[in-house]
């Protein structure tokens, strides 16, 4: 027996709402001529028709027969099922391009959060096609903490990695990433990106992943620094300058470490042990030491206070929140295809529908309670 379909498409009678969330230029007929989608029509009326094809088939939850009788019975389309699934496989571009023009819309629709900046996190998740034992394409994002919601949405294969760079900043941006976003290059392409208008970051690190200098240009020795911050919950900060590629200069960079307390940090160096067992290595000592603190590096200005950037850099578990709510409501890491181009169409898809929601939290939040004046 198939397993039941949890449907997050809209019923057909609701498609003027859901239309009426789509950019207000946003022109469906140009695009489908531009990407090759909607060359001729042969049963399918026009592009708003194929969105909402791909829509049913996506996060709709309808197989490729189901989506083809649907459409025959609420009047979107006359195909048959190897019609419709060839119609979908050309439009991939088409797809993507109504991501990129809902994007572009919704960064408009910015407000500063914190200290008269635009708070955004990076991150990425993984999803695979089915029988897969490994990760098949990757979501990359930045979220926005005022917007409540997405500024960038990429989606690539498993090749492409993380990066901090990712969708440019806006004028005024403070940037959160966790560990795998701690690249030296990467850090100063985001900051030469925002060019004269200026941003900050705020990025987790590990004790080895990013060389530091001191004043003098000799290397900086972190675990030393740490070494002085004995007591749990202890702050220790200090000015720094970091490598961020050969024959180019030094990142001014503010590490800012706080010890954790003994059962967080007990818990840390039972993972890196544990680990060291199974691979049957000997942990560097230092990893040990570092796994009792959190460790921040920031390019905020020293009259931040410390205490500050870390009780910032915790919002960056919203967009964890979010993949969350991309696959435990959409279900977006179901993906019934086991083909690039099926695989394409149904992330999309679904990508489509997430800005959409972002649309409705956009409106709450421009009207959310202020309280007391």
């Amino acid at each position: 027996m198939r397993e039941m379909q949890t449907f997050a498409s809209p019923h057909a009678d609701d498609w003027a709402l859901v239309r009426s969330r789509l950019p207000r230029d946003l022109d469906l007929s140009r695009l489908a001529r531009e990407t090759k989608a909607l060359l001729r029509l042969r049963g399918v009326r026009d592009a708003e028709s194929l969105l909402r094809l791909a829509l049913a088939r996506g996060p709709g939850g309808l197989s490729i027969q189901e989506t083809a009788a649907w459409a025959e019975l609420v009047g979107v389309a006359q195909l048959s099922g190897p019609s419709l699934h060839d119609r979908l496989h050309q439009s991939v571009d088409f797809l993507r391009a109504i991501v990129r023009s809902q994007l572009e819309h919704g960064r408009s629709a910015h407000s500063p959060l914190w200290a008269g900046r635009h708070l955004r996190i990076v991150d990425s998740t993984s999803l695979s096609q089915p029988g897969s034992k490994g990760t098949d394409w990757r979501v990359h994002a930045v979220y926005d903490l005022a917007a409540g919601g997405f500024t960038h949405l990429e989606l690539t294969d498993a090749k492409e990695g993380e990066r901090f760079s990712r969708g440019a900043p806006v004028p005024g941006e403070l940037r959160l990433g966790d560990r795998g976003f701690c690249n030296g290059p990467e850090l100063a392409r985001y900051l030469q990106q925002a060019g004269e208008g200026g941003a900050d970051f705020i990025v987790r690190m590990r004790w080895n992943t990013l060389p530091l200098r001191d004043d003098t240009g000799d290397p900086f020795d972190l675990i030393r620094l740490l070494q002085q911050i004995s007591q749990p919950g202890e702050v220790g900060s200090v000015l720094v300058n970091a490598v961020t590629g050969r024959d180019r200069p030094l990142l001014p960079l503010r590490v800012v470490a706080l010890r954790l307390p003994a059962e967080k940090a007990a818990a840390n160096r039972k993972r890196l042990l544990q680990k060291a067992s199974r691979q049957q290595t000997t942990p560097d000592p230092r990893s040990l030491i570092a796994a009792e603190f959190l460790i921040l590096g920031t390019t905020l200005p020293s009259e931040i206070p410390a205490t500050e950037v870390l009780t910032t850099y915790p919002l960056r578990w919203q967009i964890e929140l979010a993949f969350k709510r991309l696959k435990s409501l959409l279900h977006i890491d179901r993906l019934p295809t086991h083909t690039q181009t099926g695989g394409q169409v149904w992330l999309h898809a679904h990508l489509i529908l997430a800005l959409l929601c972002d649309t409705v939290n956009r409106d709450f939040l421009a009207f959310f309670p202020s309280g007391p004046q």
